[in-house]
C-alpha cells in the first residue's frame, strides 16, 4: 500500500492551468525521483501535498497520505501534518533558516510547535536530530548560527528540522543544486540512510536525471504540468519511450562540438600567486593569524584554450578568480595577461581589464532589475576610453544579442521578462560586447536545467570558435568541465593538486583528492549514458 497516493491531481491558479491529471505514488521506505525542467510542475505538486499554495489556487483530484484525504483537511489539520507527518527540505537552506536564531533553537522549534514538551527536552531531541544529520554536538554546538556553517552544513540543519519528528514522508526539493560534488554526494547518501533507518518515503525533486540515478527506486518525469512517463527507475532508464524523457537523458550527457583553436602562446600567466587574509584575533591581546586562501599557485592559459578549474567550496577558486580579474591584490607572485601585469600600482590595469570579462552563476542577481537590457549589457563600456554612441551603440547591442541567439528587440525589455537560460545568454552578451579575449565563467551553468545547460554550452563552444575566445570555466560540476574544456586544474585548500588534459585527469586521476571528486560526481547508468 502507498504512503502517498496522488491521483489525477489538477491545479489552477487564477484560472491558469498549472497541473493536469498528475498521478504518482510514494511507498514507505522507497524513494521517488520527480524529474523535470523549471516550470514542469514538480514543486507545485510537492506544495499541493502540504497545501502550501498561493491565493487563487483551485485543486481537484485526490491526495491521500496514509489514507488521510489531504484536500478534505481543514487548515488546523494541515498544520498538524506539516512538519510532523510530512517534512520538507528546500533548495536554498539560507532562505529556509532564520539568520537570527541558533541552529538548536530552530530544530527545537519544530518539536515545540507540535508537542507539549519542556524546552530542555526539545533541545535534547534537536541535538539528536542534528547528530543523525551528521552534525554532532562536539563539533557543531546548538549555539551555532546559520552564517557560521558551510552550504552543505546548512542543508544538514534543514534536514534535521525536517526529520526531528520522524515524519512518514520527506519531500526534498532540489536539495543539492548549489552544492559541490562531494557535498552533494554526502547529502544524497544522508537522505538514503534516513529513509532506510526510519522507513519513511522520500519524494526527491530534481532537474537532473544523473542526480537521482543511483538513489531513486521509482521515477516520474514531468513536463508542462503533466506526467509524461513513470515507472521503476531501473526499468525506465533503459526503456524510455517519451521523446521528452529521451531528450532529458541525452541533455544530461551532452558534449558540445568544440573547434580546435588553441595556440601555444600563453594569454594568462599565473606565477606563484599567494593571497592571504587576516583572521580575527581571540580576546583583547590575542595575536592575529593569517589564512592563506591561495597558496603558491602557478598555471597558464593558452590563447583559444578552454581551461577548467574545479574543487570544493572554500578551496580558493573564487579568491583566485578575483585576483585574476584584478579585483584583489595578492601578497606574492605575478599575474600577467598577454605579458602585461593585471594590477599596476595597487589598481587593476585598465588596458588589461577591458580584455577580460566574467559571467556569474546567478544572472538575475548580477543584473540591476530596474535597467533595460540595452543598458545592462553595455555596463562594460565604462572600461572603454571612447564607448560607442548613437547608431554605433545600437548596432553593437544588436550584434551582441543576436550572437547569443536573442533578437535586437530584446534590448528594450527588462530582465524579469526572460527565462533563466535567456538571462544567462544576456550575461554572455554583456561579456562579449567589448570583444574580450578571456571570459571567466564562474559556475555559469550550474543552476540551469539540463537541456538549457546543453544549449548554453553549445553556444559557448560556437562563440569560442567564431570569436577566438579563451575560457576559464570554474565549476563544481565535473560533467560540465569534462564536456567543454581541454585542460583542467584541480584545487584543494588553496593549492593546485593536479592538472593536465581533461580526459586524462578524469579517467586516470593521480591525486587522491581528484579521485574523490570523480567518484562523487553523479553519473547515469553505464548502459544508458
Amino acid at each position: 500500500m502507498s504512503l502517498l497516493h496522488i491521483n489525477r491531481l489538477s491545479l489552477s491558479i487564477h484560472g491558469s492551468t498549472i497541473l493536469k491529471d498528475v498521478s504518482l505514488k510514494v511507498g514507505a521506505g522507497r524513494i521517488l525521483g520527480v524529474i523535470g525542467e523549471s516550470g514542469s510542475g514538480k514543486s507545485m505538486t510537492a506544495f499541493s501535498v502540504l497545501q502550501l499554495l498561493p491565493n487563487g489556487s483551485a485543486c481537484s483530484g485526490d491526495i491521500s497520505l496514509s489514507d488521510k484525504d489531504i484536500l478534505a483537511c481543514s487548515e488546523e489539520e494541515l498544520c498538524s501534518l506539516r512538519g510532523k507527518e510530512v517534512g520538507m527540505v528546500f533548495q536554498e537552506p539560507m532562505t529556509a533558516l532564520n539568520p537570527l536564531q541558533t541552529i538548536g533553537a530552530q530544530v527545537a522549534e519544530t518539536i515545540l510547535i507540535h508537542e507539549n514538551v519542556p524546552k530542555a527536552e526539545a533541545l535534547a531531541r534537536a541535538a539528536e536530530a542534528l547528530r543523525r544529520a551528521e552534525l554532532p554536538q562536539d563539533r557543531f554546538p546548538l549555539s551555532r548560527y546559520p552564517h557560521e556553517l558551510s552550504g552543505g552544513q546548512r542543508q544538514r540543519v534543514v534536514i534535521a528540522m525536517a526529520i526531528a519528528l520522524r515524519p512518514k514522508l520527506l519531500i526534498a526539493d532540489e536539495p543539492t543544486t548549489a552544492l559541490d560534488v562531494t557535498t552533494q554526494a554526502q547529502i544524497l547518501d544522508l537522505l538514503k540512510r534516513l529513509v532506510a533507518e526510519d522507513g519513511m518515503g522520500l519524494m526527491l525533486i530534481s532537474h537532473d536525471l544523473a542526480v537521482v540515478a543511483d538513489l531513486a527506486d521509482d521515477l516520474v518525469i514531468m513536463r508542462r504540468g503533466e506526467v509524461v512517463e513513470s515507472g521503476p527507475a531501473a526499468h525506465l532508464f533503459r526503456n524510455m519511450q517519451h521523446p521528452y524523457s529521451r531528450a532529458l537523458l541525452e541533455a544530461s550527457g551532452h558534449v558540445p562540438v568544440k573547434s580546435a583553436r588553441t595556440t601555444s602562446a600563453p594569454l594568462l600567466q599565473v606565477r606563484n600567486v599567494v593571497r592571504e587574509y587576516a583572521s580575527h584575533s581571540h580576546g583583547w591581546w590575542g595575536q592575529t593569524t593569517r589564512f592563506r586562501a591561495v597558496d603558491d599557485v602557478s598555471f597558464e592559459i593558452r590563447k583559444g584554450e578552454s581551461l577548467g578549474l574545479v574543487g570544493e567550496s572554500g578551496c580558493g577558486k573564487s579568491t583566485l578568480t578575483r585576483a585574476i580579474l584584478g579585483l584583489e591584490e595578492t601578497q606574492g607572485g605575478d599575474i600577467l595577461f598577454d605579458g602585461e601585469p593585471v594590477v599596476v600600482h595597487h589598481h587593476a590595469n585598465r588596458e588589461v581589464r577591458r580584455r577580460m570579462q566574467v559571467v556569474f552563476q546567478d544572472p538575475y542577481g548580477s543584473f540591476n532589475p530596474r535597467w533595460r537590457v540595452d543598458r545592462l549589457i553595455t555596463e562594460p563600456y565604462h572600461l572603454l576610453d571612447s564607448p560607442p554612441q548613437g547608431s554605433e551603440r545600437r548596432e553593437a547591442i544588436a550584434e551582441a544579442l543576436e550572437s547569443v541567439g536573442l533578437t535586437a528587440d530584446d534590448a528594450g525589455k527588462y530582465i524579469h521578462e526572460f527565462s533563466g537560460g535567456q538571462r544567462q545568454r544576456i550575461a554572455i552578451a554583456r561579456a562579449l560586447i567589448i570583444k574580450p579575449d578571456l571570459i571567466v565563467l564562474d559556475e555559469a551553468v550550474s543552476a540551469l536545467d539540463v537541456s538549457v545547460r546543453a544549449q548554453v554550452l553549445d553556444l559557448l563552444a560556437d562563440l569560442g570558435g567564431r570569436f577566438g575566445l579563451t575560457y576559464l570555466f570554474i565549476s563544481h560540476d565535473l560533467s560540465v568541465v569534462r564536456s567543454i574544456t581541454e585542460r583542467v586544474l584541480v584545487m584543494k585548500s588553496g593549492k593546485i593538486v593536479e592538472e593536465g588534459p581533461t580526459e586524462a585527469v578524469f579517467d586516470n586521476p593521480k591525486d587522491a583528492y581528484t579521485k574523490q571528486l570523480v567518484d562523487a560526481a553523479p553519473v547515469l547508468p553505464a548502459d544508458v549514458a
